[in-house]
């Protein structure tokens, strides 16, 4: 690969990570391409990618974004799965994917500016998906006016409550 090609492939990943909102470092050794395929079409579905990068063009990618961060990691055979939507569901599939192959290894992720190291990825892949997410915070909205409601409510029905029995006790004493 001549130079101009490898210095194209840099900045088209610089510009990628500089979009990305969660970037994650694997080792794929051990695995064949149907395997990284299978792997490959599982990120796509939910927005992510997966790709395997020569180290050096990962360093000249790094220099000037948050990937830089994790640089050190750079070493042995490296693959990146790069986000730009939700960073949950392709730590969710990684995490899966080491479950079924024991050669696959999550090394580090930069998620929001961060390193994070492989354990820290593991508890973001046992959060909920962003959809679920945002269902529990339209619940909780929902359940405060719905409260607010009911109780404002509440102070007429006694209101009527007590009027009521005040008349059915001067009916009953006359």
């Amino acid at each position: 690969m001549d130079i101009n090609k490898k210095k194209q492939i840099a900045e088209d990943l610089r510009t990628r990570f500089e979009k990305a909102s969660i970037v994650i470092l694997t080792d794929y050794k051990g695995l064949n391409v149907e395997s990284l395929n299978a792997l490959r079409r599982k990120l796509r579905a939910v927005g992510a990618e997966y790709q395997v990068v020569k180290n050096s063009l990962l360093v000249r990618a790094s220099e000037g974004n948050d990937v830089a961060l994790i640089k050190d990691h750079f070493k042995g055979p490296s693959a990146i799965t790069l986000s730009d939507a939700d960073p949950v569901a392709p730590a969710k599939i990684l995490a899966d994917f080491v479950k079924e192959n024991k050669d696959f290894e999550i090394k580090v992720g930069v998620l929001g500016g961060k390193a994070i190291d492989a354990s820290g990825l593991n508890a973001l892949s046992t959060l909920p998906s962003r959809e679920v997410m945002l269902a529990k915070v339209l619940s909780v909205m929902n359940a405060v006016p719905t409260s607010l409601v009911t109780a404002l409510s509440d102070v007429p029905r006694r209101m009527l409550n007590v009027l009521q029995a005040i008349k059915d006790q001067k009916a009953g004493s006359a």
